[in-house]
């Protein structure tokens, strides 16, 4: 029995039961950027059966034994921004270069025979690219240390906590901003279908945007609605609990 209904997040239903990622994707239902939205709410903006797609999730929580994922909903703070970096920045770094390469090769080949698309299609993935390099750059540099500290010693000894609330509105910003131009990519490329005739360059870089389109996914859910939340009560914890423990003026 599930224990979800059509008021629930549907990054709540993601965090908890990740292979139900899979059915929003086909959906077409954001469950990252847009992650805070119930999942009835999330139906009717996209026009969809809502008791279908529940019905759906439902099978899909039968198949894996409608037991939650606790592995990373659960996971130390450390655990998670280190599974973070290991699971998606490392292989962006690797795959956005490649990316990169291919659509200027497709641009170069066939940018006047689909200059509906490839032009287009180059300009966003040119911003999107440092864009999201920067980003990662931020949280490497600046907030996932300061979220790995909220969990050591000295945190839970009363040291002041980082303004993570601050960060984390920054950073949320980034995500929504390459959810948009994620949108944009696929609804240029009419769902990264490539046109008739279209070379193995140009089919690979659709593959490829589409598979960075999933992982991008999986990632912003990830950061907004698991780790994100989680680091934000941490703090509020820790600077409620130094705000009590601290001594009164004048006593």
């Amino acid at each position: 029995m599930s224990t979800f209904d059509l008021s629930t997040p549907v990054g709540e239903i993601v965090a908890r039961y990740p292979s139900t990622s899979r059915i929003f994707d086909r959906a077409g239902v954001d469950f990252c950027c847009s992650g805070k939205r119930p999942l009835g709410e999330a139906c009717q903006a996209k026009g969809l059966p809502a008791d279908r797609l529940l019905a759906e999730l439902e099978e899909e929580l039968a198949a894996v034994s409608a037991e939650p994922d606790a592995s990373l909903a659960d996971a130390p703070l450390p655990a998670l921004t280190r599974y973070i970096v290991e699971r998606f920045h490392v292989p962006l770094r690797e795959e956005l270069p490649r990316l990169g390469r291919m659509a200027e090769r497709v641009l170069e080949a066939h940018g006047r025979a689909h200059p509906e698309v490839v032009p287009e299609l180059v300009r966003i993935f040119r911003a999107f690219r440092p864009e999201l390099e920067e980003h990662m750059g931020k949280e490497e540099a600046e907030l996932f240390p300061a979220i790995e500290a909220l969990e050591a010693p000295a945190a839970s000894a009363g040291a002041r906590p980082s303004p993570i609330a601050e960060q984390v509105t920054a950073l949320e910003g980034d995500h929504d901003g390459a959810g948009a131009a994620l949108v944009r990519l696929r609804e240029l490329t009419g769902g990264y279908v490539p046109p008739a005739g279209a070379c193995n360059t140009f089919r690979a870089l659709y593959d490829g945007l589409a598979h960075l389109e999933t992982e991008m996914h999986l990632h912003v859910h990830l950061e907004n609605s698991v780790l994100f939340p989680r680091a934000v009560a941490r703090a509020r914890e820790l600077g409620v609990r130094e705000l009590l423990e601290s001594p009164r003026p004048g006593l």
